[in-house]
């Protein structure tokens, strides 16, 4: 695919990838919807297989789903080279993701340190207090949902037994210690890795 982008272009780009930062409340993946129609279907800056292979890509790969947008905005700078690889095109390619991945986190962590500031000064304020006092049995429950989700795919009680017990083992060390999760992801991590836990 061969563009031609000016600094307009790049600049749509930005306004588009900021103005989906705000509505990823759910996680960067629900915008994909909006990001295909927008760079496939109305403006073509990408191809329908680009888009796939970006998402399947970035799902595959361990890290942060909104790897897909790095991927996004790198196809659509090597694009505006014509798809060559060189050196140009790989300052092109950097641009891209370097455009959408501003605009996807610039204004959601600006507004996430906002709030978390504005909420620190004033936690003293009875809404402030609500607030938090409200959203702790939500994040509890949201956890629990999580882990229950998981731990449901296990189905052979008999064979996953060492799961559960190291499970209700983690839980009752967060609950009555003061020991940091990071120790009990890393225990859990040598466990799996020595083959005890499988």
């Amino acid at each position: 695919m061969n563009l031609t982008f000016t600094a307009g272009d790049w600049l749509t780009l930005l306004m588009h990838f900021t103005s989906l930062s705000l509505l990823a409340v759910g996680g960067a993946i629900i915008t994909a919807p909006d990001m295909h129609r927008f760079l496939v279907s109305e403006q073509g800056w990408l191809s329908e297989s680009q888009f796939t292979s970006s998402l399947a890509l970035a799902q595959a790969s361990p890290g942060p789903n909104a790897m897909y947008i790095a991927l996004i905005g790198w196809h659509v700078g090597l694009n505006t080279a014509g798809g060559q690889i060189g050196l140009a095109s790989m300052g092109s390619a950097m641009l891209g993701l370097l455009i959408a991945m501003l605009g996807t986190l610039l204004p959601s962590c600006t507004l996430t340190y906002l709030v978390a500031q504005w909420g620190h000064r004033n936690r003293e304020l009875r809404s402030v207090r609500a607030f938090k006092t409200g959203m702790a049995p939500m994040v509890v429950a949201l956890l629990l949902a999580t882990g229950w989700l998981v731990s449901s795919t296990q189905r052979d009680p008999e064979r996953d037994w060492p799961l559960w017990l190291l499970t209700a083992a983690c839980l009752l060390l967060v609950w009555k210690t003061r020991l940091h999760l990071l120790w009990l992801i890393g225990a859990g991590a040598l466990l799996g890795a020595l083959g005890l836990l499988g």
